[in-house]
């Protein structure tokens, strides 16, 4: 029989930190007192503006160099920005890069929010694997799930964010009736599988629908953007309605990352 974990327990035993517990914990959703997922985020309170959520910078570690990931990870401020990771199976996609046990390790190396972006076929299988991981918010594709509604759902009971991707042939009437389901929206800029792409123009009309849509339905989905972003592109978007801004090659690519963050934030502040 299995022991039953006390509180205060790491989930590999043994006793932990409050600060690793803060760590770990930060960014979940909430469930229910019987353990089933929470409901999907609420909606914005009648009779009040909509107000789109704050822009958050979300830098790629597909572009970084693992060989010195601390180093990479350290330039960037936990406080605020996200930390995007890009897992590809080489099968959904043609590419190959890495899985939970390389995410526990960018865990262990910042506390900044880490967004997963799962381009794997099945996601389901790995959903709790990631979580445990250290993953704050786990984003699946929609074209990758048979039953998509249910596989955001899982993500939810594992206490994580939920978001749903795109890729940029599948319209967003494709995913209407799951927008209520969801933390947040990633529409891809170009075709999932490898970094350092050109951003695909014509997406900018999912995005303002997409927003358009958010508006309407007075939902709380954030809107990310992934592919070819730089301070231009990245302006575009945000124009457009997005508040999420995945950036690979322009920050770990560039002569100067730090300066390279100080760009993308200037094009992506508030006006």
């Amino acid at each position: 029989m299995d022991r039953v974990k006390k509180r205060g327990e790491s989930p590999e035993g043994g006793t932990e930190a409050p600060a690793a517990r803060a760590r770990r914990t930060r960014g979940r959703a909430k469930t229910s007192g019987n353990g089933e997922p929470a409901a999907a985020p609420a909606l914005a309170p009648p009779g009040e503006p909509f107000v789109a959520p704050d822009p958050v910078l979300a830098p790629s570690i597909l572009s970084a160099d693992f060989s010195r990931l601390a180093d990479e990870l350290a330039i960037l401020n936990p406080a605020v920005d996200w930390v995007h990771c890009d897992v590809m199976d080489q099968h959904f996609v043609p590419n190959l890069t890495f899985g939970p046990i390389v995410l526990a390790g960018v865990r262990g190396l910042t506390e900044a929010f880490l967004d997963v972006h799962l381009m794997i076929e099945h996601p389901e299988r790995l959903l709790g694997e990631f979580r445990r991981a250290g993953a704050d918010q786990i984003t699946v594709h929609l074209e990758a799930c048979a039953d998509p509604r249910k596989v955001l759902r899982q993500i939810r009971a594992l206490e994580a964010r939920a978001g749903l991707a795109l890729k940029p042939g599948t319209p967003l009437e494709a995913a209407t009736a799951l927008l209520p389901e969801l933390d947040l929206l990633l529409v891809m800029t170009v075709e999932p599988g490898f970094g350092g792409q050109a951003f695909m123009p014509d997406m900018l009309d999912k995005v303002r629908a997409a927003d358009a849509a958010r508006r309407q339905g007075r939902l709380r989905y954030r809107i990310e953007v992934d592919g070819g972003i730089a301070p231009e592109t990245a302006r575009e978007c945000r124009d457009a309605g997005a508040d999420v801004f995945v950036a690979g090659n322009a920050v770990y690519r560039h002569s100067d990352p730090r300066e390279a963050l100080e760009e993308l934030r200037a094009a992506i502040a508030r006006s």
